[in-house]
């Protein structure tokens, strides 16, 4: 497809509640659109950055209008596309890694409808040997069905031209599994996987970390992060993780307690995963739910971005320079969704310093349709 990268205009001032600063520094870019289709949820898919060059994964599907749910056509298929920019998330191209046989979906993620011309490769047990430090590596980890089904992953050491995979991940005795990208790399031979495992009763979800010490041939189990709610409709899913220290790390997660209690929670670790403790939420509302993504920034200071799912339909972000332990006010990139459908999150920051935040949105100009967007802004001095 022809390379998109619609800019507009900077925000100007908008009102805002004593705890937000609405950012007016900022670039929107339209990463995907296209009209009758879907485009959604770039924080299952995962983001790379080397450079100025940066790779976001989305999903691409048919639109519908279905009320209060994705506005995704389910009897249709769900394809895995690829954006890439190659000057710092201003211009995007789009790639299909399915025409060269690479990510495609299967399961429930395809809807158990067949897209004629593409083989589904089987999931095998990786082999191991896996260089996760290699200077081109990515890695995408992806699911079957949203509670009860297995997850997988694919690795490339070109910048996601060509993936090795699919590869099961194990379930480690949960009725399934659900993660989606969210690694930390510590050496050539270990990386550290955060997902979502189904609660006992199958439904979703519980946050957990797994690790690998020789090359992905082998996985085990290291934690749960916080308790298993076990009241129906309460779930952790969707962790975003970053390591502070050779011991510390720290864990955001979207979470749900109640049919009015919808925040993103947070966990630290001093011992390289094992035990977690709960720490305050730092974000008290996401409206009907969005997950975190957060990141390092070059500061030292912590990122965090989120889709705020109620009026003001919103993109937003918060700052910490203590490592989570406390954070700024809500920095809002842009008000003017039109839908709860909306957000996901990832987000890399430049060698520049600017921040470059992609999610799916709708805010009406062209039509109904999801569409991949991308934020640049700079975060606000210290």
């Amino acid at each position: 497809m022809t390379a998109m990268g619609i800019l507009f205009c900077a925000m100007s001032a908008v009102s805002a509640t004593p705890n937000q600063v609405v950012l007016t520094d900022v670039e929107h870019v339209t990463v995907y659109y296209e009209s009758g289709r879907f485009g959604g949820w770039p924080a299952n898919h995962g983001i790379w950055i080397w450079d100025n060059e940066i790779l976001v994964g989305y999903g691409r599907g048919y639109y519908k209008d279905l009320g209060s749910r994705h506005h995704i056509d389910r009897e249709k298929p769900e394809e895995h596309w690829l954006a890439r920019s190659l000057d710092g998330g201003s211009t995007w191209r789009l790639e299909h890694p399915a025409e060269k046989g690479y990510l495609i979906p299967e399961g429930e993620a395809l809807h158990g409808i067949e897209t004629p011309g593409l083989a589904i490769k089987p999931t095998t047990a990786c082999p191991g040997g896996i260089n996760f430090v290699h200077p081109q590596f990515a890695m995408t980890v992806r699911m079957n069905s949203a509670n009860s089904g297995i997850s997988r992953f694919y690795y490339s050491y070109d910048k996601g031209k060509n993936w090795e995979g699919p590869f099961g991940l194990p379930n480690f005795d949960a009725p399934g599994t659900a993660t989606r990208t969210d690694y930390i790399v510590e050496d050539e031979d270990s990386c550290m996987v955060f997902g979502t495992a189904a609660k006992q009763d199958a439904k979703e979800g519980r946050v957990y970390c797994i690790r690998t010490d020789d090359g992905g041939k082998s996985w085990q189990f290291v934690s749960y992060i916080g308790e298993e709610m076990k009241q129906d409709g309460y779930f952790g899913i969707m962790p975003s993780s970053v390591r502070l220290g050779k011991k510390e790390l720290l864990v955001t997660q979207r979470r749900r307690m109640g049919p009015d209690d919808r925040h993103i929670a947070q966990h630290r670790s001093l011992d390289n995963g094992k035990t977690w403790t709960e720490e305050p939420n730092p974000v008290a509302s996401v409206g009907a739910g969005n997950p975190p993504a957060m990141i390092k920034l070059q500061d030292g200071r912590l990122c965090l971005t989120y889709g705020y799912r109620a009026e003001p339909y919103s993109m937003c972000a918060k700052l910490s320079d203590d490592g989570g332990k406390t954070w700024g006010p809500e920095l809002v990139l842009r008000n003017d969704g039109t839908t709860t459908d909306m957000g996901y999150p990832r987000t890399v920051q430049r060698p520049d310093g600017k921040v470059v935040t992609v999610y799916y949105f709708a805010d009406g100009k062209r039509g109904p349709e999801r569409f991949i967007a991308a934020t640049i802004w700079t975060p606000p001095a210290k």
